[in-house]
């Protein structure tokens, strides 16, 4: 029972109206769960940037309330924010084993495998943290050793359903864990979040079996080098593809830092099982009949420096595409891609593959529930309340939808923003208020330093590029010694617009002539003047806006 009217809290810090960035607390008096820290990937105006974390201000100032970071898999959208996280907090995380394996290797990389409490759980484990108690249930998606939460509550049971599908042929491990998901419904659930990323799908997702059929159909077919690109978090392909090249007598090698390394991780937790002498070198590769090889490689998001890519322009050191290759992209463009792979379509036909790719169908399913599934998740768990999850914002509006059809009142139903905070009780639900929750930026080594002002500035500097005028002024009379100097970049060709520059130079001469006779010695008043009078009379002349940047000496 919750004391003393105590209430819970679900506070969504990423992953409402977006994909990606996932990340929820769970706050009952002064103790908080998190749930998956991910990363999101940058859209294409948030120029030089790497990737996208949630914003965790709220986390740090309430540090003492965390008691636990749960990751429910191994994928980037789950777990990729974790190094900068636990740079500030020391906590225990929990996931599975894999998912582990994953993170480990992950912070490695930074720097921070030492010192950590990382504590392996296995589906139907239960763990008693602070004044919650949480089940681990076993659900199927794209990556194997992925769960969804049960967290018990002195006000209810919060059910999380995580990324899931439902697959009743899985490759490689057991069915989700139907069982446990209506015992819960049984016993009664007052909230319900649910994965939204498939609900504009009608009808179920396709088994992953489906496309390993597909995948021996062209294996059996063709007569030369295969080369299948993938994500490299997808374990069950790469089992597929392994398991039938073997079948068909070919060795297989495998390109790409990400894929190497997820294999390798995969191999030695006993995810991926590689028949003897099947898996070779991409060195050992070159040596042998091309009718005996398969190739894994990253690229399948047609990422300019991804190892198929590179093989696509005729620029990876070890592998050269020629006339009479099979190359299977097995992925869907994740939004905003599809150019990139439609390139790299384009360039491997130009060096004579045979390509085969989502527009054909069949080399690809979701690892996401389409309406049916989440219907049946809707039906099992029978929940109090709904909060749709993990998707852009229309659909969060259609999973309610959904959700409103199948019985569960409108009232009861949250399409929530990222940095609301919905309250509970045994029998209310309310958003109550807002805490800090955003994007921080990272780039390069910089974490959260490049803000919207950088970003206009860079999209400028792109756009319409950059004048720097540089001017020596005497110090006394702020008379010009020197100058002013023009340099462009991005604006204009020196060369071909001299006229055009020496026009602005004197422009700028004239900007500086009023300054000294209104007696304007102030070094950011003449800057705003001369970048006044240049900027107007460049729109003028050019219809464009480069930036202006000022550089005054004094002598």
């Amino acid at each position: 029972m919750a004391e003393n009217g105590q209430k819970l809290s679900l506070i969504p810090l990423g992953g409402l109206g977006e994909i990606g960035k996932n990340m929820l607390l769970v706050k009952y008096a002064n103790n908080i769960l998190v749930i998956d820290c991910g990363l999101s990937f940058p859209e294409d105006e948030m120029l030089g940037i790497d990737v996208v974390i949630p914003d965790i201000s709220y986390l740090l100032e309430n540090r003492q309330m965390v008691r636990a970071i749960i990751l429910t898999h191994g994928h980037e959208d789950h777990i990729g924010a974790m190094p900068y996280i636990l740079r500030e907090l020391n906590v225990p995380v929990y996931g599975t084993k894999l998912t582990l394996g994953l993170l480990h290797a992950k912070l490695k990389e930074y720097g921070l495998q030492n010192n950590l409490r990382l504590q392996e759980v296995k589906p139907r484990n239960v763990l008693k943290i602070g004044p919650f108690r949480v089940e681990f249930i076993r659900v199927n998606h794209s990556i194997p050793d992925c769960v969804g939460l049960a967290i018990h509550t002195p006000v209810g049971t919060v059910v999380h359903s995580g990324d899931f599908k439902i697959d009743f042929t899985p490759t490689g491990e057991e069915t989700t864990d139907f069982y446990k998901f209506a015992q819960l419904g049984e016993e009664g659930v007052l909230v319900l979040l649910s994965d939204s990323t498939n609900v504009e799908r009608p009808g179920y997702t396709m088994s992953e079996r489906v496309v390993g059929r597909n995948f021996e159909e062209i294996f059996r077919q063709a007569k030369e080098r295969i080369i299948v690109a993938s994500f490299a978090s997808n374990i069950y392909r790469i089992q597929q593809v392994i398991s039938i090249a073997h079948k068909y007598g070919r060795k297989v090698a495998v390109v790409g830092r990400s894929m190497v390394n997820v294999v390798n991780i995969a191999y030695e937790l006993g995810y991926l099982t590689i028949p003897k002498d099947t898996l070779v070198d991409i060195e050992e590769i070159k040596n042998l009949p091309k009718s005996k090889t398969v190739i894994i490689s990253t690229g399948s998001q047609g990422e300019p420096m991804s190892a198929l890519a590179r093989m696509a322009m005729a620029d990876h050191r070890q592998v050269e595409i020629v006339p009479g290759d099979t190359v299977i992209i097995s992925a869907l463009p994740i939004p905003g891609n599809e150019k990139l792979v439609a390139r790299t379509v384009d360039q491997l036909f130009k060096q004579g593959a045979d390509v085969y790719h989502e527009a054909i169908g069949g080399f690809h399913v979701s690892g996401h529930a389409s309406q049916e599934e989440l219907k049946l998740m809707l039906r099992l768990v029978k929940p109090k309340f709904f909060i749709p999850i993990h998707g852009e914002y229309r659909m969060l509006i259609k999973h309610a939808r959904l959700a409103e059809e199948l019985g569960i009142p409108g009232e009861n139903i949250f399409v929530a923003e990222n940095g609301q905070v919905i309250e509970f009780s045994a029998d209310r639900g309310a958003v109550v208020g807002r805490v800090p929750a955003g994007r921080v930026l990272v780039d390069g080594l910089g974490v959260g330093d490049v803000g919207n002002i950088v970003l206009r500035d860079r999209k400028m500097l792109a756009q319409d590029g950059i004048l720097i005028v540089v001017l020596t002024l005497r110090k006394d009379t702020g008379t010009v010694l020197a100058g002013p100097d023009i340099i462009s970049r991005g604006f204009v060709y020196v060369r071909e617009s001299e006229e055009l520059l020496e026009e602005a130079k004197e422009k700028v001469r004239q900007a500086l002539d009023k300054c000294c006779q209104d007696n304007l010695t102030d070094w950011s008043t003449i800057k705003s003047s001369v970048r006044d009078v240049l900027g107007k009379f460049l729109y003028e002349k050019t219809r464009r806006r480069p930036m202006i940047l000022p550089i005054i000496m004094e002598v």
